[in-house]
């Protein structure tokens, strides 16, 4: 498996622009002819990467795997973003690299100025304490460290399921509010099915 550091992969838009600068510098002055391109910075990404599997540190421990088969990053569009079309999968680690919750969704998208990120589609999450949550669209903030949606969402914990539209939450996921509930299910209900 790869490492990859993020904090190195922010600047390589940056040093990828210095080094065409560079080449291209160097090409008009030796009387070569330079290359001039015109791409929408709107729809031309400024990093391509394919089949990510990156893992995230945080005091000397893997805190995170993310894994995701296409990374588009857009530094230089009006609103700088990055994007996740084909899905993005996150695994949370404890201190001794056991699995403690997940991520998925069917797609993302960051806005890095924003520190906003917005996920789509079948977005799946397990906390820490084995809570399912289910919806079709989930943001989090990262400056107010929290999760939110006004879309329907389902919740399926040890002793009951949960379900309704709009819904705040820590980071953490563990503290958590359903702003317009519409259903809570005892999970002995449901038998094996709700399991």
């Amino acid at each position: 498996m790869r490492r990859v550091n993020v904090g190195t992969l922010r600047l390589l838009p940056l040093a990828a622009l210095v080094a065409a600068v560079a080449v291209l510098c160097g090409c008009e002055r030796s009387g070569q002819p330079g290359i001039r391109l015109k791409a929408d910075p709107e729809h031309f990404p400024t990093l391509k990467t394919v089949n990510v599997d990156s893992y995230v540190s945080d005091s000397s421990y893997t805190r995170y795997r993310i894994t995701s088969p296409l990374w588009l990053m857009f530094e230089e569009a009006r609103e700088p973003h990055w994007n996740f079309p084909k899905g993005l999968y996150a695994v949370r680690y404890d201190n001794a690299m056991n699995e403690n919750g997940s991520f998925t969704a069917d797609s993302a998208t960051y806005f890095s100025k924003k520190k906003l990120w917005r996920f789509d589609s079948n977005v799946r999450i397990i906390n820490i304490s084995g809570d399912k949550f289910l919806t079709q669209q989930l943001f989090w903030d990262q400056q107010a460290e929290k999760f939110y949606c006004d879309s329907f969402i389902h919740i399926e914990r040890a002793d009951r399921i949960i379900e309704g539209y709009g819904f705040e939450s820590n980071q953490q996921m563990t503290e958590y509010q359903i702003f317009h509930p519409t259903g809570a299910f005892p999970s002995s209900d449901f038998g094996a099915a709700g399991q």
